[in-house]
Formats: structure tokens, C-alpha cells, sequence
């Protein structure tokens, strides 16, 4: 009987840990991809210094996607922002987008890898 228990533990814990590389291949691409079209479609300025910073960073289980040459800006572009003589820019949203497209593909490539495509 402590076989056969011993056999369904060891078949669950292999299960456990193709699932979690399975899941964290899948954030790795999502986060590599949404980096990419961040980089596409933000604004770029006279330098583009900004639009080429966007960069992913693990933490923990989970990527975080952040600018790393320009993070005070992400939020003046995407909203826009007073000007110093009056009026405001206009907002350039860009992050939301990603952010919303990023939810797809991640949802849409775990229901592919659960069917097992």
C-alpha cells in the first residue's frame, strides 16, 4: 500500500513541476512580447530613449515589465499632463494597451497548453 502511495506522489510532484515550467515559459514569452510592443508603440521623443527602455525584470514567480531609462514618465505620457504655461498634452496611451493585449495572449497560451496544442 506505501507503494503504491509513494508511486502517486512522485507522479503528482513530476506533474507539479512541468506544469510550473510550462506556466513560467509561458510568462517568459508574454513578458518578452509585451517589452516588444512597448518598445514598437511608445512615443519616442528626439532620442527615443524613452521607447527603447522598456525592459523585464523576474520577481519572485512573475516578470514585471518597467521602463528603465525613463520610469517618471510612463505615467505623464500614457495620461498626459499639465504644461508649464498653461493647457496639457495630450494623453498617448500605450500601456494600457499592451497591458490589455498582454492578458490575451497569457490567457489565450494557457488555454492552448491546458487543451495540450
Amino acid at each position: 500500500m506505501q507503494d503504491i502511495a509513494s508511486e502517486i506522489t512522485k507522479a503528482l510532484t513530476e506533474y507539479t513541476s512541468e506544469v510550473e515550467e510550462k506556466l513560467d515559459e509561458i510568462k517568459a514569452d508574454v513578458a518578452d512580447e509585451t517589452v516588444n510592443m512597448l518598445k514598437v508603440n511608445s512615443p519616442t521623443g528626439r532620442r527615443g530613449k524613452y521607447a527603447k527602455g522598456w525592459r523585464k525584470k523576474k520577481d519572485g514567480t512573475s516578470y514585471i515589465i518597467h521602463n528603465a531609462t525613463d520610469a517618471g514618465l510612463t505615467h505623464l505620457t500614457e495620461r498626459g499632463h499639465a504644461k508649464r504655461n498653461g493647457g496639457r498634452t495630450q494623453a498617448q496611451p500605450h500601456i494600457s494597451t499592451a497591458e490589455e493585449m498582454a492578458i490575451k495572449k497569457f490567457e489565450n497560451k494557457i488555454e492552448r497548453a491546458i487543451k495540450g496544442d
